[in-house]
């Protein structure tokens, strides 16, 4: 069959205006195009995000090369002062410098695995450098007659490159032999450019002259295959493309032509207004090609980044590398061990060439046959044999659900529909058709939105308004999802719909059946490629994540350090299969059986999920849970969940307070104790939430409900535990609610806040505060002698202390009267404490004891602390502040301690 045009997409990726363009390079991992300007500078653009990202003031004169040494993180520029600078371009600090040559530099080539580099030279001659070795120059290579132009290393054997000079030869050279190896001669004026194809069935050179032709050589047999003709001047630039089956070559015409490398045919000529073109780069592992131009440059992308590559339902995978064809078996990895993200080492068997360039290839549904479409036309092969079933000419290809159909699409609006390999169907869709789509139905893509037709009558069953990058349909046919540009549709497909209108002929429009599809969900998230495993959609993003979708919920699966295909889903392995630009197969582990159980929850078949849990093992059962979780089915996630964490919170929202105590037990976490306690308080189960405070060891919660519940016992066992564990402020609090004052004095004492105990004793326990003086004197002499001296002690100055007597009644009284605490319900018949008066009621109280004799003083009950709490409280407050002034009191003033007040009095 004879080869139709190369019909390759060729879009303009970034424009960069500048000063005249002298050479061009493209980084091997950055998104980065180098550019060196007539004007003395060098510039780096980010050609992802536009804009220049660098630049270096190299010097005066034309800098005429500069190149990427991505492994020291350098640039390389020579320019016509004769000198190589060496610059980081992390840094922007220049590394090295030196004279290179005598007359301008025109090429510099790095070496890809050696730390050298080679410099070519109006001097004539071609320099190696060992940056190693401080730079020595450690060979010279002499043998042209005029300026050497262009240096360029043979990718199939790094000892080995070629130059070009305006000698009008083309030599090859060895590293290691001064003379070169020979001389290529059929240019009738200068030579400007050379490039070697990278391929491995041709050993070929390409060339361009100021004679206005490109020549393609066979540098085995050194003979010259072929001439390139159509440039109307000099040829500036020459290159194989590294991946595509083109060349690309430049003049100062203005023009970029690119033509066919299997055929020498002229496939397309590229003008972009920027006057002469002076250079031309590819970069390996991508479609991306820079050019230089008199004003500016800019990078252009060729065909689909995507490889051609497929696997069937049973693990085997074909590619296409050019235009030859591979296939390996996932079955021949047998019992190796496959981990996540490694590059799978798989046997690669070579099926044979392909007649034409492939630029898509696809395997049937049925893994029969498979399409290799390109240049115009479509083979399709028998997958085993790989023999040629059917051909024809075709812009694209796609199949239907069942293999026994395909379509076809000529320009953009003729589709021809297949059965059986023969011609079916052809029609011209009267909404246009700019790509179509296969699988259940037919899909066409126009201006005006996205048709679905029926692969039988071909009618029309839906037209919505929506720009679709890709179709993607479940096994079952019951689930589709649409990607457009910035988000993808999951719509479910409603056959039963479209028969009801077909018969009834109702609820059809032009548009359509309104109510063939059902919107299942939107997310805002791109596409790149995805596939169907039952009712779960997994895919890969434009953020390189690698995620499925599910009742609304995206799972990450893995983040991708690069961009992948997906291939397919193998269910016995229970791994998902990816592929890269570099035909590298990776995998990750996906569980059948989780994807299974999912579906069945989102089909609400319950009893279809408990059958599939046991086989699920449990280190995915949390997984499995929190998807039951988001979707509101809180009790199965609970008896699913073998994480711990996960199983108290979900027992914590369905208020299971038996389940949650049992795995608090289990944990021993305060934190747990906590929550527990605050859900068993608002459902009113205050034992079980005693005894989480307790296990918590959150006094202040344990005063809070202990006070609220009125319940004695367990303040008195909140005071206890509330001192053992050094929470003296609970215990304080505890004690003093009790009545208990003089464990609240003891507490006071122990802790060393004496003053605080002065004002507790000569508030509620005057009996006391001669002891609690001289404790306070003992300690405040350490610190200031005359403060301590200046505390009054009832028992020395009696006369400073004139209601001293009252108060040691009234602590009689309050002891010897015996009020005890009462029941909550007894609550209103006590007398508020702002309402009593006890220095009143005690007048005619006469104590059994003699309240003269300290001995014989009694302490405080519970019903005085109550009464009196409000003004330790506000003493407690201004203590600190006290303290302040005792430290600056002059000699001689005695501090007075009153019930109510602080006085000072001159002694």
């Amino acid at each position: 069959m004879t080869l139709g045009p190369l019909r390759l997409e060729i879009k303009r990726w970034l424009t960069a205006r500048s000063e005249r363009v002298k050479s061009v390079d493209l980084h091997s991992t950055e998104p980065w195009m180098l550019v060196s300007l007539y004007n003395g500078t060098v510039m780096v653009w980010n050609h992802d995000t536009q804009l220049k990202v660098k630049t270096f003031e190299v010097c005066d004169l034309p800098v005429r090369v500069a190149k990427f040494v991505a492994r020291k993180h350098w640039i390389i520029a020579g320019a016509d002062d004769m000198f190589v600078r060496v610059f980081n371009y992390n840094t922007l600090e220049r590394v090295n410098m030196f004279e290179a040559h005598s007359d301008y530099i025109r090429c510099i080539l790095v070496h890809p695995t050696q730390p050298y580099i080679l410099s070519s030279s109006d001097d004539m001659l071609i320099k190696l450098w060992d940056w190693e070795r401080k730079w020595l120059c450690s060979q010279v290579f002499e043998g042209h007659t005029h300026y050497v132009m262009q240096i360029v290393i043979n990718p199939k054997d790094n000892n080995q490159f070629a130059s070009a000079s305006l000698d009008r030869t083309i030599k090859v050279w060895q590293l290691g032999s001064r003379t070169p190896n020979f001389t290529l001669e059929g240019h009738e004026k200068g030579v400007n450019c050379v490039d070697y194809y990278s391929g491995g069935d041709k050993p070929y050179l390409i060339s361009g002259a100021d004679d206005h032709l490109v020549k393609i050589w066979d540098y085995q047999n050194k003979t010259c295959v072929q001439t390139l003709e159509g440039h109307m001047q000099n040829v500036t630039g020459v290159s194989f493309h590294p991946e595509l089956p083109i060349i690309l070559t430049g003049s100062e015409d203005g023009t970029v032509r690119v033509w066919h490398s299997n055929t020498y045919r002229l496939e397309n000529s590229l003008n972009y207004d920027m006057n002469r073109v002076w250079c031309i780069c590819g970069r390996p592992g991508t479609n991306y090609v820079a050019v230089g131009y008199d004003e500016g440059s800019i990078i252009i992308k060729l065909g689909r980044e995507e490889p051609a590559m497929s696997m069937d339902s049973s693990g085997k995978v074909m590619w296409a590398r050019h235009s030859e064809v591979e296939q390996a078996s996932l079955r021949t990895l047998g019992d190796t061990e496959v981990k996540d993200g490694e590059r799978l080492p798989l046997g690669v068997k070579d099926m044979g060439s392909c007649e034409i360039y492939p630029q898509t290839l696809q395997h049937s549904p049925n893994g029969r046959f498979v399409v290799v479409s390109g240049d115009g036309e479509f083979i399709i092969y028998t997958a085993v044999a790989f023999r040629s079933k059917s051909f024809g000419s075709a812009e694209e290809f796609v199949w239907a659900h069942d293999s026994s159909q395909y379509a076809t699409r000529e320009g953009n609006n003729v589709v021809k529909i297949f059965k059986n390999f023969k011609p079916k169907k052809t029609f011209k869709p009267s909404f246009g058709a700019e790509e179509i789509f296969g699988g259940f139905l037919l899909g066409m893509k126009s201006n005006n939105g996205l048709a679905f037709y029926d692969w039988e009558n071909i009618h029309l069953i839906r037209r919505v308004e929506i720009q679709p990058k890709h179709i993607f349909w479940s096994e079952s046919g019951k689930l589709l999802c649409i990607a457009t540009d910035e988000s993808f549709f999951l719509l479910r497909f409603l056959p039963e719909q479209i028969s009801a209108a077909q018969e009834s002929k109702e609820r059809m429009t032009e548009d359509g059946i309104e109510d063939a599809f059902e919107v299942v969900g939107e997310v805002q998230e791109v596409v790149k490629t995805g596939l169907w495993v039952g009712d779960c959609f997994i895919y890969t993003s434009s953020l390189n994540r690698l995620q499925y979708y599910v009742g609304g919920e995206i799972i990450t699966i893995a983040h991708l350090d690069r961009i992948m295909y997906l291939l397919g889903y193998i269910p016995k392995d229970n791994r998902l299969y990816l592929g890269d630009k570099e035909l590298n197969i990776i995998s990750y582990s996906l569980l059948l059986s989780v994807l299974e159980y999912q579906t069945a929850v989102m089909r609400k078949d319950f009893c279809t999920a408990d059958k599939v849990l046991p086989t699920i093992p449990k280190d995915q059962r949390t997984r499995v849970a929190r998807f039951l979780e988001k979707q509101g089915y809180r009790a199965q996630a609970l008896a699913v969940s073998t994480d711990p964490e996960h199983k108290f919170e979900l027992a914590l929202q369905l208020e299971d307070l038996i389940t949650a105590h049992q795995l608090a037990l289990e944990a021993e976490s305060q934190q747990k104790w906590r929550q527990l306690a605050e859900l068993a308080t608002t459902k009113c189960q205050l034992s079980l939430a005693q005894e989480c405070l307790h296990r918590a060891k959150d006094y202040g919660g344990l005063l809070l409900l202990a006070t609220t519940s009125g319940n004695v016992e367990m303040v008195g066992k909140l005071a206890g535990g509330a001192e053992k564990d050094g929470r003296t402020n609970v215990a304080f609090l505890s004690y003093f609610i009790q009545g208990r004052l003089e464990k609240c004095l003891d507490l006071l004492i122990e802790t060393n806040r004496l003053p605080e105990a002065a004002f507790l004793a000569r508030t509620y326990i005057p009996s006391q505060v001669s002891r609690v003086v001289k404790l306070w004197k003992e300690s405040l002499s350490k610190v200031n002698r005359k403060a301590a001296d200046a505390l009054a002690d009832p028992a020395e100055y009696s006369n400073l202390f004139p209601e001293i007597q009252q108060a040691l009644l009234a602590e009689q009284y309050l002891k010897e009267t015996g009020v005890r605490v009462r029941a909550s319900a007894e609550y209103p018949l006590v007398t508020p404490n702002e309402d009593r008066h006890v220095l009143e009621e005690c007048r005619a109280f006469k104590p059994e004891a003699d309240i003269s004799k300290p001995a014989e003083l009694v302490r405080v009950c519970m019903c005085c602390c109550i009464m009196q709490n409000k003004a330790i409280l506000v003493l407690l407050q201004h203590f600190n502040h006290l303290l302040f002034y005792w430290k600056s009191i002059p000699r001689g003033i005695v501090i007075v301690i009153m019930p109510h007040s602080l006085q000072l009095q001159n002694s």
